[in-house]
């Protein structure tokens, strides 16, 4: 096994989760396929990358919905590595992504937590 292909975001809806992730994250579209049945197989990476996606899943059910915005029950469950934290976070933030603290220096790298637009933790992270 070489890596992981895709991760699953289950999100409310795919249009405003592709909004999100294209436009405030900056994100690449890879796939947006109808599955036929209303249904769509949605996928988005950091843009230029060619490592793990994600596989934006609309809540099919009320047992997947209570689950959007919460999948890591409330810790940072995302890691987005940068080679440039201060111009990632200033575009990120003239954006509208919500930061939940300052930019932190620590000895493994820069760092700020934000979340996504349902509440998922993130960490913005350029390792040193």
């Amino acid at each position: 096994m070489a890596h992981i292909a895709l991760v699953t975001l289950v999100v409310r809806d795919y249009d405003e989760a592709l909004s999100f992730y294209t436009g405030a994250l900056g994100f690449e579209l890879v796939e947006d396929t109808d599955r036929g049945d209303g249904s769509r197989w949605v996928v988005v990476r950091p843009r230029g990358g060619a490592g793990t996606g994600l596989l934006l899943a609309r809540a099919k059910d009320e047992a997947q919905a209570a689950s959007v915005g919460a999948q890591t029950g409330g810790r940072v469950g995302f890691f987005l590595h940068t080679e440039d934290f201060a111009a990632d976070h200033a575009r990120m933030t003239a954006a509208g992504v919500r930061f939940l603290e300052e930019p932190r220096h620590e000895t493994y790298g820069s760092v700020a937590v934000f979340e996504d637009l349902y509440g998922n933790r993130w960490d913005l992270l350029q390792p040193a």
